[in-house]
This record gives structure tokens, sequence and C-alpha cells, in this order.
């Protein structure tokens, strides 16, 4: 039997003790549990099972996402051939860890595997990267949400580059930077007239 063994340390970034967590594999399913599933245990603990994996040799987890807030949270996940979806939390049913899970994206020769899962809002940005070194950003609110186990829409054409996708990271809005700089440099202008001042 293949399976993962899984420790949560409760570091206040990432759970606050009353958190989900969801885990995907490669062959495209999802365990969603709470936390309080997993024990706390020392940093050298073995840890207990998360997911329960495919014994083809070949599924391995591909990524971890803790929900804060499941009623503004939605979960993205992407396959190495640009598809992708977004899907409700609640589409995921919640069991105990260390089970199979459930289909969160029906893996075909056109889709490719499972390679990154991701809590995601209408504020964030999609960086995806390829294997050959091209980035692309994609807005979230660009994909609509459908059916957990739907093979989803086309995120980026890899088909005539002969590419795949090699890593996928969540970002804040362009519009959203844009807004936090703005409000940075309103805070900082006061500053650099007081100082202007007393060199007078």
């Amino acid at each position: 039997m293949i399976l993962v063994l899984l420790v949560i340390f409760q570091i206040q970034e990432m759970t606050n003790g009353n958190n989900e967590i969801v885990i995907a594999n490669r062959n495209g399913r999802a365990i969603r549990f709470h936390e309080s599933a997993v024990r706390e245990m020392g940093r050298t603990a073995t840890g207990v099972r998360g997911i329960t994996l495919d014994e083809d040799g070949k599924d391995e987890v591909i990524g971890m996402i803790c929900i804060k807030d499941p009623q503004k949270e939605t979960i993205m996940v992407v396959s190495e051939n640009g598809y992708g979806k977004r899907s409700d939390i609640e589409d995921y049913r919640k069991t105990n860890r260390g089970g199979k899970g459930v289909k969160t994206l029906n893996i075909t020769d056109k889709t490719g595997e499972l390679v990154a899962i991701k809590s995601v809002t209408d504020e964030n940005d999609l960086m995806i990267i390829n294997k050959s070194g091209i980035t692309i950003r994609l807005k979230v609110a660009e994909v609509r949400i459908m059916g957990r186990a739907t093979q989803g829409v086309r995120l980026i054409d890899l088909e005539k580059r002969n590419d795949q996708i090699g890593s996928v990271c969540k970002v804040t809005s362009e519009a959203e930077e844009e807004s936090v700089a703005e409000s940075s440099s309103e805070q900082e202008l006061p500053e650099q007239n007081e100082e202007h001042i007393d060199k007078n």
C-alpha cells in the first residue's frame, strides 16, 4: 500500500486550529478533511496518513492547500498540458484523512496529469511557468467555476509548442498591487515633508 504521511504544524500564517486541508494527487483526485484530524506532534515525528496514493508507481502528491474562508475561496487545479478549472469547495465532501479522495479533474491524454492545486479568489492571479521557461499571468476571475469532476478549460495552448507546465503560483491581482503601491506612496509622503521641514 502506498500512502502519504502528513504532519501539520500550527504556524500562525498557515492554520488557526479550525481550518480545512485539501490534498491532491497526480492522478486527479483530492481529499478534504478538518485539520483537527491530525494531532499536533513533534518536528521529527513520522506523521500520519493524509491520502492513499494509487499503486501504479507514478502517483504522487502534487500539492496541499489550507482553506480559511470556504464562502470566499474556490479550488483551482491545473494539469500539465495547460487545462484547469475552478470548483466550489463544497463540491469536495468532507471525509476523514487517509482515504483515496474524490475526482478533482477528469484526467485524459488531452489534459495530462495534475500538476497544481491552489485556493483562490477573484482577487488573485495565477503565474504559470512552462518547462521551456515561458511565463504567463492569468486572472483567476476569468476562469469560470464548474463541476468538480469535469475536464476543465484550456488555460494556455501548449500543443503547438510541444511543451508542458512546470510550475504554478498564486499572486495578488495587478489591480490590487497597484492599489497597495498607491497607498504606500501616500503614507510615505507626509514623512518626507516632515523631514524637509526639519532641515529648514
